[in-house]
């Protein structure tokens, strides 16, 4: 069995006493060595050299009490022992070179002596393990007669171990989920999955943060509830700033974000202090940071790394701490080696980088998010708004069929939403007006007149160059094809080329059935569809 070591302070009140009374009064440290539930191999017990005559005495008592066990007198002399950071270094110091040897010996801290500083420093070191065991709290025999030993309880400080603790800590943090999806049920995998790593990032770190996706993906809300989350917690204290890059532009853009002195420039008639002093201590979501010019990058990106940026005309740096989430929707990859984006600011916002997949990546997702907008644009109306069951049915079907491209994913249908809650006579969305609205749909969804996005309902003159298309793909093997088989396959083409990756696509073809397989490769299932007809993914994308 393993030896038991106990680490702890000797109490100069509580643990006195020199003559013969002192057995009549409880004494936490020496009653440790009185439970027969409890066997000390060796005690460790810090003491001053004022109090080396007490110290000897528990040694004494303990020989008497419990032969067995090796009393150890560690002399440590505090100046001061309310100081908090004198008595956790010397803790400290001890810690990192005793020889705990957790193969062969089980330690406790004993908190219930020492002053409350060195208790809580012992409860720290615990929990940081630099002292690898478990706390021993002690209390004295209950009543005001009360003889004997008292009790006392080992605390864990690994939370796993304690169910109820565990369970409310997952229940809490399912919450967080949820908060960051703003209550929606989603029901993509793969987008679940993402957030819960989100959460768990946005709660334990303060590194930039990179979001990436098309436009409309829920980038900028998803940052804006990072940080209310981070707010709810108490870890951050200033204010959510958010800024689109994409409207920054010339003397403008330093200005906006570095502030600038008064007569920096043309039109600079008073000073500025600029968003990102604006941002201190709270959240700067910088979205489409690909579109920020390369001088701009450069002063953002000390301004990361060293929290002090030069304003715009000032002899002096300025001073800003704040959490960085950037956005973006396209692949900053590219764009370094295009030369418009500096590479080591991408190293620096590129440690938690997620890609929020579009609506029609999540269109199982289609229908919880249809409910949430139909609820917020109930509640701007100020009125009950409902489907009926016909019209419910039929928008869902065409919502998540490949008709709808969803061109700009939640903003399209939330939009979408609005218009049909708001034109519903008495509050009911009759299947009439879902009709309107999918015609309206397939028409912001052209690029042309006669052209749609999407699988099905091609218009004539995109007809034309699909089928142009699959002739110069397949030859002479297209004269082979069914016209079920080259329907089929134009669909699929048109689908792939829509998206930047072959998994991207698979997802989207695959978006219903993907759900009841065990193992899921979209890529691998796209990949062999497409070697039957003897293509291959580089091919359809030239």
């Amino acid at each position: 069995m393993k030896k038991t070591v106990v680490i702890g302070f000797l109490g100069t009140q509580l643990d006195s006493g020199l003559g013969p009374t002192r057995w009549e009064k409880w004494r936490p440290t020496v009653s440790l060595a009185q439970h027969d539930d409890l066997v000390i191999d060796r005690l460790e017990l810090f003491h001053d050299k004022r109090s080396n005559a007490l110290a000897q005495q528990v040694q004494s008592d303990y020989a008497q009490l419990s032969p067995t066990t090796e009393v150890k007198l560690v002399e440590m002399n505090l100046a001061n022992p309310w100081d908090f950071g004198e008595v956790y270094t010397a803790l400290y110091d001890w810690a990192a070179a005793y020889p705990f040897d957790p193969d062969l010996e089980t330690y406790q801290a004993h908190i219930t002596t020492g002053t409350h500083v060195a208790q809580i420093c012992l409860f720290l070191l615990v929990e940081a393990r630099f002292i690898p065991g478990v706390l021993l709290q002690s209390a004295p025999p209950r009543g005001r007669q009360g003889r004997g030993p008292g009790s006392h309880e080992v605390i864990d400080l690994d939370l796993s171990r304690y169910d109820a603790i565990n369970q409310r800590m997952h229940v809490a943090q399912q919450d967080a989920v949820s908060f960051l999806k703003s209550g929606i049920a989603t029901r993509n995998a793969r987008f679940n999955t993402l957030i819960e790593e989100v959460e768990r990032v946005a709660v334990q770190s303060k590194a930039p943060m990179l979001l990436t996706g098309p436009t409309g993906a829920g980038k900028s809300m998803l940052a804006r509830r990072v940080y209310e989350l981070k707010k709810a917690r108490h870890q951050i204290e200033g204010e959510f700033v958010e800024v689109n890059c994409a409207t920054l532009h010339g003397d403008g853009a330093g200005s906006t974000l570095f502030g600038h002195k008064k007569g920096a420039f043309t039109g600079a008639i008073t000073d500025r202090p600029g968003l990102l002093r604006t941002a201190h201590g709270g959240l700067l979501f910088l979205d489409e940071i690909g579109e920020l010019g390369l001088d701009e990058q450069a002063m953002l990106l000390k301004a990361v790394e060293e929290k002090r940026f030069l304003p715009m005309g000032a002899d002096r740096e300025a001073h800003s701490s704040f959490q960085l989430i950037a956005g973006t929707n396209k692949d900053l990859r590219i764009e370094i080696d295009a030369g418009r984006f500096r590479e080591d600011l991408f190293a620096r916002i590129n440690l938690w980088t997620y890609t929020l997949p579009g609506l029609a990546q999540r269109r199982e997702d289609i229908e919880p998010n249809m409910d949430h907008q139909l609820a917020l644009a109930a509640q701007e109306l100020g009125k009950q708004v409902r489907f009926t069951t016909e019209a419910r049915t039929a928008y869902l079907r065409f919502a998540t069929s490949a008709d709808a491209s969803w061109r700009g994913n939640f903003r399209d249908l939330s939009a979408s939403i609005t218009r049909v809650a708001t034109l519903a006579d008495h509050g009911r969305i009759g299947i009439a007006l879902v009709q309107a609205e999918m015609q309206r749909l397939r028409w912001q969804w052209q690029s042309q007149p006669g052209q749609t996005h999407g699988a099905i309902g091609v218009g004539v003159s995109a007809q034309t160059a699909l089928t142009s298309s699959l002739d110069d793909l397949l030859g002479a093997s297209a004269g082979s094809l069914d016209t079920f088989d080259r329907m089929q396959l134009q669909s699929v083409i048109t689908v792939c080329r829509q998206h930047a990756s072959i998994s991207d696509a698979g997802r989207e073809l695959f978006n219903v059935s993907r759900q009841q397989r065990r193992v899921i490769n979209d890529a691998d299932r796209l990949r062999k569809y497409l070697l039957k007809f003897g293509l291959d993914w580089d091919a359809i994308r030239r």
